[in-house]
C-alpha cells in the first residue's frame, strides 16, 4: 500500500499564493502517477493536476495558467507539489493528493484546507 501526507493548506487572501505537498510511503515503487484533486462543499470531487512518473502533466481548465504540478523522485521519496497563484474564492476547497498505482488500488491523503477568502 502507499500512504500520503499531505500539508501546506490554509487561509489566503484573493490573489495569493499557496503551495501544497504530497509525501508518499509504503510501496512508492508501484506509483505511476500522482495527482491533486479537490472538493468544495456540496459538489463532487474533481481532478485540479495530475503528473506521470515519466513527468507529463494534465490541468483542469479552471487552473491552468495558475497552478502548476510537480514531483520530486528519489529511490526513497516520492513528493508531489502543488504551486497555486492567483486563487480566487471558486479554489475553496479540500485538496486531495491521489496516487496511481501498479498492481495496487489508488491512493488518498486525509485532504487538506485551502480556503481563499478576504
Amino acid at each position: 500500500q502507499v500512504q500520503l501526507v499531505e500539508s501546506g493548506g490554509g487561509l489566503v487572501q484573493p490573489g495569493g499564493s499557496l503551495r501544497l505537498s504530497c509525501t508518499a510511503s509504503g510501496s512508492i515503487f508501484k506509483i505511476t502517477a500522482m495527482g491533486w484533486y479537490r472538493q468544495a462543499p456540496g459538489k463532487q470531487r474533481r481532478l485540479v493536476a495530475t503528473i506521470t512518473n515519466g513527468g507529463l502533466t494534465t490541468y483542469a481548465d479552471s487552473v491552468k495558467g495558475r497552478f502548476t504540478i510537480s514531483r520530486e523522485i528519489t529511490d526513497t521519496k516520492n513528493i508531489v507539489y502543488l504551486q497555486m497563484n492567483s486563487l480566487n474564492s471558486d479554489d475553496t476547497a479540500v485538496y486531495y493528493c491521489n496516487t496511481q498505482n501498479w498492481d495496487i488500488p489508488p491512493s488518498w491523503g486525509q485532504g487538506t484546507q485551502v480556503t481563499v477568502s478576504s
